[in-house]
């Protein structure tokens, strides 16, 4: 009898979690690789085994990719799932645990490259007829460069680093005069955080909605959509609140966003978990972003409202298996709201609030779930992301999902730290997220206007 296949997950937190119950339910072993500060977390209670691989800060454990292979090649590991951030878009670390004989839980290391390369993904797209902000033609690798692209596309423009995301090395220009000090900081950021200075331009649209499509595909090339969630409500490029349905999008621009996701998804021959991100103009038209080579961590408003498990088929692509799914079996129940829970402090400019968790309690009731890896006695690391779990509802209608999350929100325990519960509950409060029209820049200009 062939043995039963091994999962590595090479990730912490809620995600961590999250993926060793999938393997749980699947039948399958998980082996956690953890760093000496997740010592005490519920993913290393949980797993059925648990390897350290280094100390605390992530560039000696959980960035370290010798330490990951080692550790699934010790114990006996078939598979890696990278979860998201860490190792999860590197190219690299998929191409060696390719040459490793071991699966990597996402796509090929073509796709990871193609995508991760900002300016290589909009050329890609604009040769699929997917549509793309208008920008420059490649890298920007002089000021000069950068200044004929601002003068021909009409300011304001967005100066993007060509790696990485999570809005490093991002600067907005909104005249000349401060584009050198804007290009000179972008290039530092970027090179700071990917290790490249490589720069592009788009054109700043003003007041878009950050929509994404989710999508599905296997190694036959059959590829589906689970539908678009809209994550404009973000902070400094992070995003805070997502919902589906979009409310300022109507079912003709939906099924052509829809149709262009998997459009972009067969120019790179993609294969697993992805997302289609689009920014979506004031007149209604839209522009592919970028496109994430992983599981997303709002990908529970997905599962919440297709009942479809991601993290499961994502591990059943990845062993060979076919879709579990047709476009047609997919069907969209309700509206669903995902809120984030950080460890930070709005009244100290959102400061990352590390500690100990001195109670917890989560939410309940109907339509009601919570991804956490949190529990009372639990400290929580500084350093790593602030994120310390997700709150998401389900419910017939919108107003009824707000009512929902704002309830479950004031239910939403965690002594000890402080969170942005409070704060996002504010945000599900305000008059432009009840009507749905916020857009991207809404935390942004809300910030201002109290200054």
């Amino acid at each position: 009898m062939a043995a039963t296949p091994k999962i590595l997950i090479a990730n912490r937190g809620e995600i961590a979690l999250r993926v060793i119950r999938a393997c749980r339910e699947l039948g399958l072993r998980s082996v956690l690789c953890y760093s000496t500060a997740d010592r005490q977390s519920l993913p290393v209670m949980l797993a059925d085994e648990a390897i350290c691989i280094g100390p605390g800060p992530a560039r000696d454990s959980y960035l370290k990719i010798d330490r990951i292979i080692s550790a699934a090649t010790l114990c006996g590991a078939t598979a890696i799932h990278p979860g998201y951030g860490f190792m999860s878009e590197n190219s690299h670390f998929a191409e060696i645990c390719d040459a490793c004989g071991i699966r990597f839980i996402g796509p090929s290391p073509r796709s990871i490259r193609s995508m991760g390369n900002k300016t290589m993904a909009r050329e890609l797209m604009r040769e699929a007829g997917v549509p793309v902000v208008p920008g420059s033609a490649g890298l920007i690798n002089t000021l000069a460069e950068a200044r004929a692209y601002a003068a021909q596309i009409g300011y304001p423009v967005l100066l993007k680093a060509s790696a990485g995301g999570g809005g490093k090395g991002m600067r907005r220009v909104d005249d000349a005069a401060d584009m050198d000090s804007c290009f000179h900081n972008a290039q530092r950021e970027a090179k700071a955080a990917f290790g490249s200075d490589d720069l592009y331009m788009e054109k700043f649209l003003l007041n878009p909605k950050h929509v994404e499509v989710q999508i599905l595909a296997d190694h036959d090339g059959y590829a589906i959509h689970l539908g678009e969630r809209d994550c404009s409500m973000q902070r400094r490029h992070q995003k805070l609140i997502e919902e589906t349905p979009c409310a300022r999008l109507d079912q003709a621009t939906r099924e052509k966003m829809c149709q262009t996701a998997l459009r972009a998804c067969a120019a790179v021959n993609y294969e697993g978990v992805g997302t289609i991100e689009f920014l979506l103009d004031e007149d209604g038209s839209f522009y592919f972003m970028e496109m994430n080579t992983r599981i997303q961590v709002e990908h529970p408003v997905t599962e919440m409202a297709t009942g479809i498990d991601l993290v499961q088929e994502q591990i059943l692509v990845a062993l060979g298996e076919r879709l579990s799914y047709r476009q047609d079996q997919v069907s969209f129940n309700g509206h669903v709201l995902e809120v984030r829970i950080n460890a930070e402090d709005p009244s100290r400019n959102f400061a990352p609030c590390p500690g100990l968790v001195t109670f917890y309690s989560a939410p309940g009731g109907p339509g009601v779930r919570v991804d956490s890896h949190l529990y009372s006695g639990y400290s929580v690391p500084p350093y790593y992301d602030s994120l310390l779990g997700k709150l998401i509802v389900q419910a017939p209608d919108r107003p009824t999902a707000i009512a929902k999350a704002r309830r479950a929100l004031s239910e939403f325990i965690v002594e000890g730290i402080a969170t942005n519960a409070s704060y996002v509950d504010e945000l599900l409060a305000s008059e432009f997220f009840a009507d749905g029209s916020y857009t991207t820049r809404f935390i942004e200009q809300r910030m201002a206007a109290t200054i």
